[in-house]
């Protein structure tokens, strides 16, 4: 095709088309929508996860194996040596709680590392009962609560725990437990 000269070419109508707009001036990159990574970032919280690894405390508690356990189901049991009748005391809420703890909606990690501070503090000041409130909630995959059982199968564990039963209903009923301690000084008291 051949031009006349009277008409205006493509060049000179696309800069009647375009005058009076400024260019942009960015970079030529594609936004991708994903942020650039921060290496500096990266290398402080890999070094943070390392230096945390050290500091793992050994607390002799277990969770290899839990006990799954239901949201209504009573829990009680008790160590060797320990009388029906202080078990039977302990269910009924006679023996009184002098501590109490509550680990509703902390992780599993949290909620151990507390349980095991708050029965070591009970231990030293020769508390006899306290209360830890685990909660019962089903979880939404239909699995059974899970710190109401990992607080069943640690409690087991513990060189301190004599036994525990559920709760009264006004002290929590089967979302709490009494724990019955140890005492190290008036050792043989706890028959």
């Amino acid at each position: 095709m051949t031009q006349d000269s009277n008409e205006p070419d493509e060049l000179d109508l696309f800069r009647q088309a375009t005058q009076g707009v400024k260019r942009i001036t960015t970079n030529d990159r594609a936004d991708v929508g994903k942020p650039r990574t921060d290496k500096k970032l990266v290398k402080t919280l890999q070094a943070r996860a390392t230096s945390s690894q050290q500091g793992i405390k050994v607390d002799g508690l277990s969770d290899q194996f839990v006990i799954d356990v239901h949201p209504e189901e009573e829990l009680a049991w008790a160590a060797n040596g320990v009388q029906e009748s202080q078990l039977k005391k302990l269910k009924t809420g006679q023996i009184p709680f002098d501590g109490s703890i509550d680990l509703h909606g902390m992780t599993v990690e949290r909620a151990r590392e507390l349980l095991w501070e708050f029965l070591a503090e009970a231990a030293r000041m020769e508390i006899r009962c306290v209360r830890v409130t685990h909660g019962k909630a089903m979880r939404k995959d239909g699995r059974k609560p899970i710190l109401k059982s990992h607080v069943n199968t640690w409690l087991r564990q513990h060189a301190q725990v004599l036994g525990f039963t559920s709760c009264v209903p006004r002290h929590g009923g089967t979302g709490s437990v009494y724990v019955l301690l140890k005492r190290t000084m008036l050792e043989g008291r706890d028959e």
